[in-house]
Parts: C-alpha cells; sequence; structure tokens
C-alpha cells in the first residue's frame, strides 16, 4: 500500500494522557510498576497509547491503494422500515442511497479533499502499520472507497485519529466530515449524529487473560477491575448491569488504554466489541475472549446530524461496496483484514432504509 506525505494541519487541543487514570489508579500504577507486560503488543499497544496523549485529534499521513471495484447491488434483500419522530425501533435504518451531490458534497470537493476521523491503534480496523508506517484496515479501507466515489482519488483524504470519547464533538465542531471507527449505531446516537447503512455487525464481549477465572459477561466479573472506554457501548453496558464488577475507576478515553492496562495486571478485564477485542487478542497470544457476545450492534459511518447529503452519498457508496458476491470490495477487504481473527463471516448485514 503506498504512502503519500500529508499537509500541514493546525495543532488541536491535547487530550487526556492515554495511560493517565484516576488517582486511584495512578497509586495501583505505583505498586505495580514493575509489572510484566505480556505479548510483543503489550510494548507496540504502550507506544500506541502514548502517541494518542499528544492530541485528541492528530492529522495523520494520506495513503493509498488500489481502488476498490464496485458492485451493483448489496447481498441479501435491503429492507424498508416506518420510521416516525421519535420511533427508535430501528436506528440502523438510514436514508434511502443518491449519488446526487448537495452542499456538504460541494464543500468537500472544493477543499479537495475528505477529512475522515479514524482510529490508528485498532489492529485490523484502522492501525498504523509499523514497518510502512501507513494507515491500514477495514475502515481505511472504506474511507478510500468514500473518498473515490465523491473526488475521484481514494488518496484524497486527510486522516485525524479521534478518542472513542471525541467522535461525535469532532462531527460537531466540524473537525471532521465522517467518522469511521467501529462506531455502533443506536438509538441516543442518532439524536446527535446522522449515520449511513450498516456496515459491520459486531457484539459486546469480554476480554481477559486466559489464566483467569473470568467466564464471560456475568458475575463471575463480581469484585474485577474492568477497563472500559468512555463514551462506548461498553461503558452503557456495564452501567446498566455491571455484574459487581468496578469500572468507574477504570474508565478510559481509548478503548486501546484498556488492553495495556489488561496487560500491566492494572485492570482483569475488559469489555468491549467482539470484533476489536479478536484484533487485540490477535496482537497479544496472553488474553482470549470471554464468554459470548452479550449485544448485537452494527456499525455505521457517522457525519454531523443534518448532513443528508453526505449520508445518502455514503449509503451509495455502500450499495457498490457491498455488491458483486464474494468478489465485492466488503468481502476482499473482510479476507484481507478480519477473516484471521474473525472467521465465518460469509457478506455484510443487509441495508434498511427509512420510509417515513
Amino acid at each position: 500500500m503506498s504512502g503519500a506525505k500529508s499537509s500541514a494541519d493546525p495543532a488541536h487541543p491535547a487530550a487526556p494522557g492515554a495511560t493517565t487514570g484516576t488517582p486511584d489508579g495512578a497509586r495501583r500504577a505505583g505498586r505495580r510498576g514493575a509489572a510484566r507486560l505480556r505479548g510483543w503488543g503489550g510494548v507496540a499497544g504502550m507506544a500506541l497509547a502514548l502517541a494518542l496523549a499528544a492530541g485528541a485529534l492528530v492529522p495523520l499521513t494520506r495513503h493509498g491503494g488500489e481502488a476498490a471495484a464496485a458492485g451493483l447491488a448489496g447481498p441479501g434483500t435491503a429492507r424498508a422500515v416506518q420510521a416516525k419522530a421519535g420511533d427508535c425501533a430501528d436506528p440502523e435504518a438510514s436514508l434511502a442511497p443518491s449519488g446526487a451531490d448537495g452542499p456538504n458534497i460541494e464543500a468537500i470537493k472544493q477543499r479537495g479533499k475528505l477529512i475522515a476521523g479514524v482510529d490508528q491503534n485498532s489492529f485490523r480496523w484502522g492501525y498504523r502499520n509499523p514497518a510502512t508506517r501507513t494507515l491500514e484496515g477495514f475502515d481505511i479501507d472504506l474511507v478510500k472507497a468514500i473518498a473515490k466515489n465523491i473526488l475521484g482519488d481514494e488518496n484524497a483524504v486527510i486522516y485525524r485519529a479521534i478518542p472513542t470519547s471525541q467522535r461525535i464533538p469532532a462531527l460537531r465542531n466540524g473537525t471532521v466530515d465522517v467518522v469511521v471507527r467501529t462506531m455502533t449505531v443506536n438509538c441516543a446516537r442518532v439524536q446527535q449524529a446522522s449515520f449511513s447503512t450498516a456496515y459491520f455487525e459486531a457484539g459486546q464481549q469480554v476480554l481477559a487473560p486466559k489464566t483467569s477465572a473470568i467466564t464471560g459477561f456475568d458475575d463471575s466479573l463480581k469484585g474485577k477491575r474492568v477497563c472500559v472506554a468512555a463514551g462506548s457501548t461498553a461503558f452503557d453496558a456495564l452501567k446498566a448491569n455491571a455484574h459487581g464488577a468496578d469500572y468507574q475507576d477504570f474508565t478510559v478515553p481509548n478503548q486501546l488504554d484498556c488492553l495495556v492496562r489488561l496487560q500491566q495486571n492494572l485492570v482483569d478485564a475488559v469489555v468491549t466489541d467482539n470484533a476489536l477485542a479478536a484484533g487485540q487478542a490477535a496482537q497479544d497470544p496472553a488474553v482470549q475472549l470471554k464468554g459470548s457476545p452479550f449485544t448485537t450492534e452494527y456499525y455505521g459511518v457517522a457525519v454531523k446530524l443534518g448532513n443528508t447529503d453526505l449520508v445518502r452519498r455514503i449509503n451509495q457508496v455502500l450499495v457498490d461496496y457491498r455488491g458483486g458476491g464474494d468478489n465485492s470490495p466488503w468481502m476482499r477487504a473482510y479476507r484481507q483484514w478480519l477473516a484471521a481473527d474473525l472467521p465465518g463471516i460469509t457478506g455484510p448485514p443487509a441495508p434498511k432504509y427509512r420510509t417515513g
């Protein structure tokens, strides 16, 4: 995958330190300062987490590769659902696709760049390849497809790394045009941002050391220190039922910070999307997913609330991205990035569109 140098970009306000916790967490860190990191992923994870401490929104390099071939239609049957004001029976139902331009599309064209909020620390999804220093992953491939459709050039992207907790604020203040960052669509978030149709199905699960007695998202978490990212659906799940776990003292800005804490023995487990946890388990052979996913969630591309022309355009990109069956761009990206850690997936979720 080739790379290109990024243009200069204004500095952004600093984020909380990636490895800075509560006073209680800091005391524990001091007591356990000599804790041994497990696996090569510990060293790499710590370096990446510290890199995020430099800023909440870090301009990243633009890079590209071969343009994905477009299909004609998505697999399965697209479903139209009735949607009324305040109705959230199907939060992942989005606007019908369209290739037409609009004010937000025109603004991106005039700028000549798509500004995308992404992760640079999620292995297989959005991460910086240590050998090539380029961003790679399943989400990055989708960003390229959006840029190719709107601007005719998949390299015409400015990538900005955004902590989990800053995804919606970055859209609201116009720092980014889109967020493609394993972001679950749910009823609370559709009041704060507009979303594309779903491009991936995931679920919340527990990540813990292989030797741990924790069996999943159940009472085996009682009395355990559980790390979770602020602003995540995993945080909401723990808030609803923590099973006796202590998570409030171990809530961090970025999900990767949890893996670092787990490797340092500062926490006993992590609750996060199984799609992300599978990549972390691939980085560190000392940890594994425990139990089964306890939710069903769908990732969508997020844009600023009310930017309907951009939502419709992204949905058209996704129609093409899903198209082509086993040779679709979606399936090719899945085989390249995810199949080794999340085997058995036969295709993307079918899109749902609002009719009301």
